[in-house]
């Protein structure tokens, strides 16, 4: 049973210019999926609709089989997904172990170690830290979290591409060993290889490649 979808969703920002439209997607638990297209296709949009960021002008986003309405966006942030931004979004002037605690009432050590930081980088300032380990403490605050829906905006885009297939491969066990639904939007055909199921945006619709 798919733990999101999509159903006829459309979304338009003026009212006029549809950025999805009859937009279908089913989405798994224990699956990668990525999201591909050109910049501008609605990407972004779609993971914010994921994401309870935003909502749709028509159709229907399902989440555990129940239709999510406008005042429980907030709840389905807080309880059902998880981001990962490419800009990482951390609290710059405290270490990795405080920014995971914000999120989480578990040890974050244990899933620090897990995404691969040591512990006298855990104990740095994430200002201090590469990009490459800043993204691990993103998804690390992520993995903390109960979500069951893990939601990726180009996790790889600012990264070398040895660190960017390291972030992969994270993401990909986080699907696979930790069964969650990761969802990534990404420009990276490599990463892309890596997933499930890609997604091709074209014209505002979703076609499974």
């Amino acid at each position: 049973m798919a733990v999101m979808e999509l159903r006829d969703v459309r979304y338009s920002y003026d009212g006029k210019r549809n950025i999805l439209k009859n937009a279908d997607a089913e989405f798994e638990e224990g699956k990668m999926y990525a999201v591909v297209g050109p910049s501008g296709c609605g990407k972004t949009t779609l993971l914010s609709l994921l994401g309870g960021l935003d909502f749709p002008v028509e159709g229907r986003i399902l989440y555990g089989g129940k239709e999510l309405n406008c005042d429980g966006l907030a709840e389905h942030r807080r309880e059902h997904v998880a981001f990962v931004f490419q800009n990482f979004n951390l609290i710059d002037y405290l270490t990795p172990k405080e920014n995971v605690s914000l999120t989480s009432k578990l040890p974050p050590l244990p899933v620090l170690e897990r995404v691969g930081l040591t512990g006298e980088e855990c104990g740095r300032c994430v200002q201090k830290l590469s990009g490459g380990q800043q993204q691990r403490v993103a998804i690390a605050r992520a993995l903390a979290s109960d979500a069951r829906v893990i939601l990726a905006d180009e996790p790889t885009g600012s990264l070398d591409e040895e660190t960017a297939g390291e972030i992969t491969m994270i993401l990909k066990e986080c699907a696979h060993k930790m069964n969650k639904c990761v969802v990534v939007v990404t420009h990276s055909g490599e990463l892309a290889k890596q997933a499930d199921v890609v997604l091709r945006l074209k014209k505002g619709e979703i076609w499974k490649d």
